[in-house]
């Protein structure tokens, strides 16, 4: 069991490299004249592209890290956000007719046209915030995390190694964008999804080889009881009384979560808009969801080996597989990385730390190209209206670095939280994801939702959330404080209940609020909610899709209802 890269694996990420900078070299010289083109690869893609950027995209650092660290600490239990083929399932035949017909670049710009200028301003900062503190923090934390275990280096130049991984990283995919916009970051994605699948499923099977077995890692985690009720790793649904997953918590925070991340977030929805056309968009959707059904057997499974592995080992009188925390607890979080520095030969391994880099790379690329366009098109452009298309991909090169810089600031504050990494990214996402589902959810599902209701149900979850993540701060640093109803709602309630109640309160507000004032006019919402398409418009959906089309709907949804199951 080596550690480190060997010459092998050097000639392989050199290759690796050589054929990216090919990739940028060749996009760079393509024009990229104005804003479609920059941030949206020109509105050409294909299905082949969208599916395979919707999984480069979504399979970031907190996979790598997060999801085979949930694996290796709480089993199946985090798999009810990684089976979710279906909720993009739902993008793809319901929301991107919407999104579709009313032109817009952005997710707020879509708000805007639906309800007010308010609205797109709101959901912009909400957008902003959260991809600064949670996504690139985590991202670049998880990717220095990474590469310092698979290289085996604490210390470089004095400086310890973590930093310069992480920021290396950061300098690489910020060049990479910013030259290369969307169209680099949908074509590289085409060459790191096949290989970090191939990669990933390389650990798997080398991991069961070593465990001894399918049966056998079944049988060492289902020996493994998580909670007073009975409940072992390989329950996927846990009594209503667990602490961490309760089986009604999970079944309604991972749908709403879910649903706000695959159906209305800008990170992923933007590869959908780059579609030529619906029928591609909607087929990139349902290729996307295929891809979907693989990260709970290539991340989470991984874990749950580590795991075993690991009791496997202490079993027989050996020091254990996973390193240790300075508590004496083995750090869950390092389960992926150590795999792939303990388990992989040579050459093998080089190529996986290339599918670990493509995936940092990808996610961190998408998020920066997200964010440019958020600030360009939903702040800047509203300011200054006759700013050229040229200077306006400026502005975004220039507000990707401003979010790249916060980002890295961000990251000590972060690196307290890095031995739940995967749960701290669901916690921060449960109470951001409801208020902006409710608005989207009833924008399009209600013709009477009316523009304030919208506006009050987003601020109304922007306040409760930032409510929620404040007592958290507040009651962690403090574990003496009083009882009260307060510290009972917004810090003792488990947070995928929190998560549930919240997403009923905003849609409340937004009904309230909508029955009490002026309902939207006919020609505002005419084809943007159920029941107003024109004629033309029901005809162009309607040639859009085929039976084949609906055969693999059915297919993923089948596969998904066995996995239950399966795991029940």
């Amino acid at each position: 069991m080596q550690q480190g890269l060997g010459n092998l694996d050097w000639i392989v990420i050199a290759v690796f490299a050589v054929i990216l900078i090919g990739i940028i070299v060749w996009v760079v010289r393509q024009k990229q004249e104005d804003s479609a083109d920059y941030f949206l690869g020109g509105r050409d893609a294909s299905w082949i592209a969208i599916g395979a950027s919707i999984f480069a995209s979504n399979i970031g650092s907190e996979h790598l890290i997060g999801l085979a660290g949930a694996g290796a600490s709480s089993g199946m239990a985090m798999a009810h956000w990684e089976i979710q083929g279906w909720m993009i399932l739902i993008l793809g035949w319901v929301f991107v007719p919407f999104y579709t017909r009313s032109m817009v670049y952005t997710m707020p710009e879509f708000l805007e046209r639906r309800y007010n200028p308010q609205s797109r301003t709101i959901l912009s900062v909400i957008s902003l915030i959260s991809y600064v503190l949670t996504k690139v923090a985590v991202t670049v934390y998880a990717g220095g995390l990474v590469f310092q275990q698979v290289f085996g280096i604490e210390t470089l130049w004095g400086i310890d190694f973590f930093w310069i991984a992480a920021i290396g990283l950061v300098v690489i995919t910020a060049l990479y964008t910013i030259f290369g916009g969307m169209k680099s970051v949908l074509y590289t994605s085409v060459l790191q999804t096949p290989i970090l699948l191939l990669g990933s499923l390389i650990i798997v099977v080398l991991g069961l080889k070593e465990l001894g077995g399918w049966d056998q890692m079944i049988a060492i985690t289902d020996a493994v009881v998580v909670n007073d009720y009975g409940d072992t790793m390989t329950n996927l649904i846990r009594s209503n009384g667990d602490p961490d997953f309760p089986w009604l918590g999970a079944l309604l925070g991972s749908a709403i979560i879910g649903f706000w991340y695959w159906c209305t977030d800008q990170y992923i929805v933007q590869r959908v808009l780059s579609g030529k056309n619906l029928k591609e968009s909607r087929r990139g959707t349902i290729f996307g969801a295929y891809l979907k059904l693989l990260p709970v057997f290539l991340f989470l499974i991984p874990g749950m080996i580590a795991f075993a592995i690991h009791q496997q080992n202490i079993a027989d009188g050996g020091a254990g597989f996973l390193p240790f925390l300075e508590n004496g607890v083995a750090n869950a979080d390092a389960a992926f990385p150590t795999m792939v520095a303990k388990l992989l030969p040579a050459g093998v391994k080089g190529l996986v730390v290339c599918g670990i880099l493509a995936a940092l790379m990808s996610s961190l690329a998408s998020l920066f190209n997200s964010s440019a366009m958020l600030f360009t098109i939903d702040f800047y452009k509203k300011i200054r209206p006759s700013t050229s298309e040229r200077n306006l991909v400026r502005i975004g090169q220039m507000a990707t670095l401003v979010i790249v810089i916060l980002g890295i600031l961000w990251i000590p504050i972060m690196r307290s939280v890095g031995d739940v990494l995967y749960t701290y990214l669901q916690d921060v996402q449960s109470v951001l994801a409801p208020g902006i589902a409710a608005a989207f959810l009833l924008g399009i599902a209600w013709k009477r939702t009316s523009a304030l209701g919208g506006m009050w149900g987003l601020i109304s979850g922007l306040i409760v959330g930032l409510t929620r993540l404040g007592a958290k701060i507040y009651y962690t640093s403090t574990p003496d404080a009083a009882d009260s109803t307060f510290k009972y709602l917004f810090y003792d309630l488990n947070w995928l209940f929190f998560c549930g109640w919240m997403f009923l309160f905003c849609i409340i507000v937004v009904i309230v609020v909508s029955l009490s004032t002026a309902a939207p006019t006919a020609e505002k919402i005419k084809g943007l909610v159920f029941g107003t398409a024109s004629e033309e418009q029901i005809a162009e959906n309607r040639a859009s899709w085929n039976y084949w089309d609906v055969i693999h709907t059915v297919i993923i949804l089948t596969f998904t209802g066995a996995f239950y199951w399966y795991f029940w």
